[in-house]
């Protein structure tokens, strides 16, 4: 574990989104004590716009299933070999939080909780890696798959906004050119 905190600014600029991580569990204290500290996200009204169904542990097994039966096209046909090379994107993280939010009929709420949900997400990723675990936030197709929302009892006016892998990794991924200020900036009136 981690004893020396990251500066606000090293998190932001060293973390990555880790995709190859190494199979070693992440334990739930771990993954309660993040998710605990993250809820501090900006979030309109104090509505705390956000639930999770989180796996770690023994659950994983189950999970690794149903994500098996949904994203993985024709696995029964697959040898052994060949499902176990295809699962490994899903096997080998350590933990899995997947995030929920209302879908409030009223457009401002609804575009509001969903940047306060994002925030949440995001400090759950800085947490991590300030802890030396990585994250890495997806958006698959079957997150809206009715199979998917019935096995997290996801409710009507509920929507599954992203699958955030943790885990362990042995190699940092390089970081990736971003735009400047000067790109993305226009000063007001020009």
């Amino acid at each position: 574990m981690n004893t020396q905190s990251l500066s606000i600014r090293e998190a932001i600029m060293n973390r990555r989104s880790i995709k190859l991580f190494n199979g070693q569990p992440v334990d739930r204290e771990d993954l309660l004590t993040i998710i605990d500290d993250a809820v501090w996200a900006p979030n309109h009204g104090n509505r705390e716009p956000w639930r999770l169904v989180v796996a770690c542990g023994p659950e994983l097994a189950q999970l690794h299933e149903l994500l098996r039966d949904l994203a993985v096209p024709k696995w029964r046909e697959l040898t052994a070999e060949e499902l176990e090379n295809q699962m490994k994107k899903f096997t080998l993280p350590g933990g899995y939080a997947f995030v929920i939010v209302p879908e409030d009929v009223r457009q401002k709420e609804r575009l509001e909780d969903l940047g306060a949900a994002s925030s949440f997400i995001q400090n759950m990723q800085l947490l991590a890696w300030d802890k030396g675990i990585g994250a890495c936030w997806k958006t698959p197709p079957f997150l809206d798959a009715p199979k998917f929302r019935e096995a997290l009892k996801v409710a009507p006016g509920e929507r599954v906004i992203a699958m955030l892998q943790f885990g362990y990794f042995d190699e940092l991924p390089k970081a990736k050119a971003r735009k400047t200020a000067e790109q993305i900036v226009t000063t007001f009136g020009e």
